[in-house]
This record gives structure tokens, C-alpha cells and sequence, in this order.
């Protein structure tokens, strides 16, 4: 169809796949938005040694604006099904506001916090999960640790007390510190 453009990228597309998307794309296009164009890319994405798979949707409304949405997973058709699934979640917003008769933006719908099952479903990508190492890397005292915080622009700081607890010292909004 002439809405859909689909990309390989390091990646072999097979018809099966290509119907697959195909398939996707017609399911947001029962939303009952004017969707003027998707652009599907796969792409081969190796991170850490561990291969696997990035997908991303470009959704291009009339007057609206771009809905990107970018999965990736170890598994092609999967990185699709999980694109899908948050593609809809956004458009389906959209479509509410509209028949709420807001003017809303698209940005402000993907600007918008994020419901609870999409933030875990985001820190279950271990793939994305840099380490870091302390900041500190003795036992300090929590005055130790307040006069680090000062003076740094960092907003809080996990260190290791004298007792041997991790401890996490934060600024509040008052201009205090929090400590847990």
C-alpha cells in the first residue's frame, strides 16, 4: 500500500515478515485517524555481544505531527508485536482527546507521564541498563556525604554509611536533603 513504506536495515526483510508488518500497520489504521504515512524499519542491532533486533514505527498524522516508536528485542516478530502494542496505546490517547474535543498535540500526548505498566515494561530492558560505578567508594559519614551533595549538581547520592548501609542522600525542593 502506498502508506507504508518498509525498510531493512543490516536485515534481510522475508515476505513473512513484510506480511507481518503489513498486518500491523492495518490495525492502527482502525483507529479512525487520519494516518497519512508509516515508515517500518527492521534493523539487525547487536548489542554486548547479544544479537537481536531494532524496530521502529514512524506514524505520520495529518496536521498532527510523527509518532516514533522504537522496540527492540531479541526476537523480530516480537519487537513488532511490543511496537504495535505502544503505537496503539498513544494513538488510542490521541483518539480519546480528539473525541473529548481537546486540541491536543501529538507531542504533548508522548510528552505525557507514562502509565505504570509502560515504566516497567521500560525497566525490564537490561539491554539498555548501563552500569555505573559509586560515587564514592569508602564508607563516609552522611556530613561527608551532605558536603559532597552540596557541592556537586548531581540530585542525589548513593553511598555506603560508617554502619555499612547503603544509604541514597537527595535534595528536596525546599532546598533540604533527604536521606533513605
Amino acid at each position: 500500500m502506498d502508506y507504508l513504506h518498509i525498510y531493512g536495515k543490516n536485515f534481510e526483510l522475508s515476505d513473512p515478515i513484510k506480511d507481518y508488518i503489513q498486518e500491523a500497520a492495518n490495525s492502527l489504521l482502525k483507529l479512525g485517524l487520519d494516518i497519512t504515512g508509516i515508515n517500518a524499519t527492521v534493523s539487525a542491532d547487536e548489542r554486548n555481544g547479544k544479537k537481536g533486533f531494532l524496530f521502529e514505527f514512524d506514524i505520520r498524522v495529518a496536521k498532527k505531527g510523527n509518532v516514533v516508536i522504537t522496540q527492540r528485542d531479541k526476537d523480530v516478530y516480537a519487537a513488532i508485536d511490543l511496537a504495535l502494542d505502544r503505537a496503539k496505546k498513544v494513538l488510542r490517547r490521541y483518539a480519546d482527546r480528539i473525541k473529548d474535543k481537546k486540541n491536543v498535540s501529538l507531542e504533548e500526548i508522548m510528552a505525557a507521564p507514562m502509565i505504570e505498566q509502560e515504566i516497567q515494561e521500560a525497566l525490564n530492558y537490561t539491554d539498555e541498563v548501563v552500569p555505573t560505578p559509586f560515587d564514592v567508594d569508602k564508607p563516609i559519614s552522611v556530613e561527608e556525604a551532605v558536603e559532597l551533595l552540596k557541592n556537586s549538581n548531581k540530585m542525589f547520592l548513593v553511598f555506603e554509611d560508617k554502619s555499612g548501609k547503603t544509604r541514597v542522600l537527595y535534595k528536596r525542593s525546599d532546598g533540604k536533603f533527604g536521606l533513605y
